[in-house]
């Protein structure tokens, strides 16, 4: 999934039709790839297939996908269409790793150039989120609206959120801000019992910027979005991405490195398939204190009932995807 498509050169015809007057939707063109949206639902026509999504699923997955700058490896908005990043260079594709479109010939994949098609993508999601619709909630959510219906309004503060990115931890001069009430971040609902009391700090003088801790729980218990992790630290290419998870991960996350995930609170069940092929895996259950390891050959989808909490370690080292593919790095963190 994550080899770089033979597909000749890359794509550079993108195209913003005017709204429907049906609708009141834009609709998009990414090359040969076609998007439209009606009250209900999202169709994606290529040169030799159609798929349609419902309209919640889709804005939820763009949103992720716009968010994430296309994240590691593959973002599958379901098991047909998604995109897979090469770091420069994404893939579009349908059907591409679904083996039943493959055997029909229905598949199709094409590349462009990543800031290229991100443009698009964000006028996309502007464009289709209507006043009150917040796409990074969680259905229950106060707040959340819902997707359906004709064209009306916008949610420009909802979709335009920007992601939280440490370069050092949070908490350090100059760095991300520490969440609080009187910086607009009230506790979540379902998280509203977690502990505000902070460490103490006791530096060495002359260290006073360079030593740092905070409640990690507190500031999760205020993130105001869903399967939308932040950076808090880093530390050459380590990064420890901590996220609040309610409802369903809107994608299912094709990996191309391995992921380590830890349960900070409640629970997460996680389905597992074969990155390639969409074949089931595994089913596991994280409850708070677990500890686990996505291979750099799988994609998995969570659901969690509850708000949670999650922290999720990459290595962010660009060199890890080629390295895999050439055998010079395993697939899994630890082989027994």
């Amino acid at each position: 999934m994550n080899e770089m498509a033979n597909s000749g050169t890359l794509q550079s015809h993108f195209k913003i039709n005017p709204a429907s007057n049906e609708t009141g939707y834009k609709a998009y063109e990414a090359g040969s790839f076609k998007f439209k949206r009606d009250e209900y639902f999202v169709e994606i026509a290529w040169p030799n297939g159609t798929h349609r999504m419902a309209a919640d699923d889709f804005m939820r997955a763009l949103m992720r996908d716009v968010a994430w700058g296309f994240f590691y490896g593959t973002i599958a908005f379901d098991e047909v269409f998604g995109t897979t990043n090469h770091y420069g260079i994404v893939d579009m594709f349908a059907g591409t790793y679904h083996e039943v479109y493959k055997a029909a010939g229905r598949d199709h994949l094409e590349q462009f150039r990543a800031e290229e098609l991100l443009k698009l993508m964000k006028d996309m999601v502007e464009d289709w989120t209507n006043e009150g619709y917040d796409p990074f909630a969680a259905p229950g959510e106060a707040g959340a609206g819902v997707p359906w219906g004709r064209k009306n309004g916008d949610n420009h503060d909802a979709v335009n959120r920007i992601r939280v990115t440490a370069e050092r931890m949070v908490g350090l001069p100059g760095d991300a801000v520490i969440r609080t009430d009187d910086n607009g971040y009230p506790k979540n609902r379902m998280l509203a019992d977690v502990a505000e009391d902070q460490p103490l700090v006791e530096a060495e003088p002359g260290f006073e910027k360079e030593v740092a801790a905070f409640n990690l729980y507190d500031y999760l218990s205020r993130s105001d979005v869903t399967w939308n992790p932040s950076v808090c630290s880093v530390v050459k290419e380590s990064l420890f991405c901590p996220t609040s998870e309610e409802f369903s991960l809107p994608v299912e996350h094709g990996n191309d490195r391995c992921e380590w995930f830890v349960q900070l609170s409640d629970h997460i069940a996680w389905d597992v398939k074969d990155r390639d092929t969409g074949r089931p895996r595994a089913k596991l259950v994280m409850r708070a204190g677990d500890v686990a390891c996505m291979p750099a050959d799988i994609r998995h989808r969570g659901y969690s009932p509850k708000r949670s909490m999650l922290l999720v370690w990459e290595n962010a080292s660009p060199r890890v995807p080629e390295m895999i593919q050439k055998g010079e790095a395993p697939v899994v963190a630890v082989q027994f």
